[in-house]
């Protein structure tokens, strides 16, 4: 039997990257899969893969940092599904700038903030209440290397990220004996669009992606589907006695 034959799995960032990976994933192990991106377009896309691979799969437009659309979001999944099994809240924003927190433009705290922080607690808010419901569920948050330790020049990226790290803890002990577990992840150079076209642009300026491979022990960048095998993981039953771990995945950088 598929590891997850049945279950209902609400991922956002669906369209693109690690949620993307995460969603085919999911599907690939039996998973219905609820692929909610703020991109329409490129959540129908991944639908048609997951289709293509005899998978079942419903696509929601969603802007996470709505906490009503998020409510709503919740609301179609389990009216359509009824019950919600698995959540990865993978959907995030990086800076499209590099500056100290002195010359920070306030108009991009505030995204990254109102994104990766509220964003995620307004996911975590309404699955919870479900899984509640249901008798219980597995949620996995998308923090960051920079959930774990400092990342200069890119203040309100890190404080986001460590901020989801506390709500990840803080939610695992809270639900615990619910039957409900909650962890996060931190990946530290993961070949997606959002970081080979974003603020350091890797695809086009070879010595920031040089310095990006260094970072990791193994001297490379990890990929999405790597993260995405540790997502469902966590997910399992396999891994059934974890919550409240912000698990780094990150090619040996922070050993």
């Amino acid at each position: 039997m598929k590891r997850f034959e049945n279950k209902i799995c609400f991922i956002t960032g669906a369209g693109s990257g690690i949620g993307k990976a995460t969603a085919l994933s999911f599907s690939r192990e039996g998973g219905k899969v609820v692929l909610c991106d703020i991109d329409e377009k490129n959540a129908l896309n991944t639908k048609d893969e997951v289709l293509a691979q005899g998978g079942e799969a419903m696509v929601i437009a969603l802007d996470i940092s709505n906490g009503a659309a998020v409510k709503k979001a919740i609301e179609q999944t389990v009216a359509t599904y009824g019950r919600l099994d698995c959540a990865a809240n993978i959907a995030g924003v990086a800076g499209p700038v590099s500056k100290r927190i002195h010359e920070y433009p306030e108009e991009f705290w505030h995204q990254q903030i109102n994104v990766n922080l509220t964003g995620t607690w307004y996911c975590m808010k309404y699955q919870l209440g479900q899984m509640l419901k249901n008798g219980g569920g597995n949620i996995v948050n998308l923090s960051s290397a920079a959930g774990l330790i400092a990342q200069p020049e890119n203040a309100p990226y890190a404080a986001s990220k460590h901020g989801v790290v506390g709500l990840t803890r803080t939610a695992a002990k809270e639900y615990a004996t619910d039957n409900i577990r909650v962890n996060a992840i931190c990946p530290t150079a993961i070949e997606t669009p959002m970081i080979m076209e974003g603020r350091r642009k890797l695809a086009h300026n070879e010595d920031a992606r040089q310095a990006a491979i260094n970072f990791q022990a193994m001297k490379r960048m990890g990929t999405p589907q790597e993260i995405a095998d540790v997502i469902l993981w966590l997910c399992s039953d396999r891994s059934s006695f974890i919550t409240g771990i912000a698990l780094a995945a990150d090619g040996g950088a922070m050993a």
